[in-house]
């Protein structure tokens, strides 16, 4: 039986930085385990951009946003790649149409008082500032926005491959196709079964997102959570300058339905999704054929509020969200287990992926981490209590 100090389980988006930063401090000790190949598109964290932001809506986040900046910022050093390209950042709201929805949905007076408490700089435009200084809108008139200057995009897959090679740097092995089947604590220890081999180690770090009741299932511990198959749509736009990362931001839209947009980057196209729009599905039966009334959706908003964003589909693809009933992030040890710690990204948790990676970290080494992470407990009333509410904010 293999023996290792720390054992990360997945290696996209969280588990990568996890790795990263168990190798940094424990070296060759570390074995990340991927079950599929390294930069598969059956997860959460593939593709190339994911927005990055200090605009956040709700404290928890927005405690951790000017951290998660820094997180990045010391993996570009070592690495000297470029992550995250700052576009600047517009939350838009159409307030005709958010009229009658649900309470607690986002609204620019949610942004701008979270903005005043942590003192981020920002504007807060009607639609023809907006249009003024990004022509490249057609708002209706009713529209507000606000403007953060610190947004921008994170390159996800490149990202992930970076941790990657930072924690093969640090002297950590990776196996690929090595499907997890169980977790099961042993004594002080972990025992870490595959299909052909069994390991030994002193702690885990589960992040295997739509996955995790799995490989949890001799942990004691079932969460509640929902996986949604999402999808994004580029677009070959002829309009190359006018979508540059230079020229025009990320943005995120707030009305019937809440749209994310992204300039050129990665592809020569422009990138649109929608949050949180997606049908429920499995790990094993989501599919990766989009859907067609997203995909139609999505070429309306676009032919309404950005006619020159599109041109010809370059490519629709799906990814999964795995969601706990009130959205927030998973980063605990598993309770009476303490050699287990578990991520869940709750579908948003890209931008702080660098971040989350020293919590793991952290919490794995049984160090207090130094960022508030108590609303993201295992222990919370929304993975405990059987008559929590799901309630999604959208």
């Amino acid at each position: 039986m293999d023996s290792y100090r720390a054992i990360v389980v997945g290696c996209g988006g969280l588990g990568s930085a996890a790795l990263y930063r168990l190798a940094r401090e424990l070296g060759p000790g570390v074995l990340g385990l991927e079950q599929f190949e390294l930069g598969h598109g059956r997860g959460a964290s593939q593709d190339h951009s994911r927005i990055i932001r200090l605009a956040q809506h709700q404290p928890r986040y927005a405690a951790l946003a000017r951290a998660a900046y820094r997180a990045w910022a010391e993996v570009e050093a070592e690495s000297l790649q470029t992550l995250v390209v700052r576009t600047g950042g517009l939350v838009i709201e159409d307030r005709d149409a958010r009229q009658g929805l649900a309470t607690g949905t986002r609204n620019i007076e949610g942004y701008t008082e979270v903005f005043h408490r942590f003192g981020v700089d920002h504007e807060v435009l009607d639609a023809d500032e907006v249009m003024a200084r990004w022509p490249q809108f057609r708002l209706d008139g009713g529209e507000r926005a606000v403007h953060q200057s610190e947004s921008g995009i994170v390159d996800a897959a490149r990202a992930n491959a970076v941790h990657i090679a930072l924690a093969r740097a640090h002297g950590a092995h990776v196996r690929e196709r090595a499907a997890v089947r169980a977790v099961r604590p042993d004594g002080a220890g972990v025992v870490v079964e595959t299909d052909d081999r069994t390991y030994r180690a002193d702690r885990v770090v589960v992040a295997a997102d739509a996955w995790t009741n799995r490989v949890l299932r001799e942990c004691g511990l079932r969460l509640p959570l929902t996986v949604l198959q999402e999808q994004v749509t580029y677009y070959a736009t002829p309009h190359l300058a006018e979508f540059a990362p230079s020229r025009f931001p990320v943005f995120m839209w707030h009305g019937e339905h809440n749209f994310y947009g992204f300039p050129v980057h990665g592809e020569v196209a422009t990138k649109l999704g929608q949050h949180m729009g997606g049908h429920e599905t499995s790990a094993d039966e989501r599919t990766f054929e989009p859907d067609p009334v997203r995909r139609k959706r999505y070429e309306l908003f676009v032919q309404r509020y950005l006619p020159r964003f599109g041109g010809p589909e370059l490519y629709t693809k799906t990814c999964l969200y795995t969601v706990p009933p009130d959205q927030d992030f998973v980063l605990d040890t598993v309770p009476d287990h303490p050699q287990v710690t578990v991520a869940v990204g709750a579908g948003h948790a890209y931008k702080f992926a660098a971040l989350i990676g020293e919590v793991l970290a952290d919490l794995a080494m049984g160090r207090r981490p130094a960022h508030p992470i108590d609303d993201f407990s295992l222990t919370r009333p929304a993975l405990t209590d059987p008559a929590f509410p799901r309630s999604f904010h959208v």
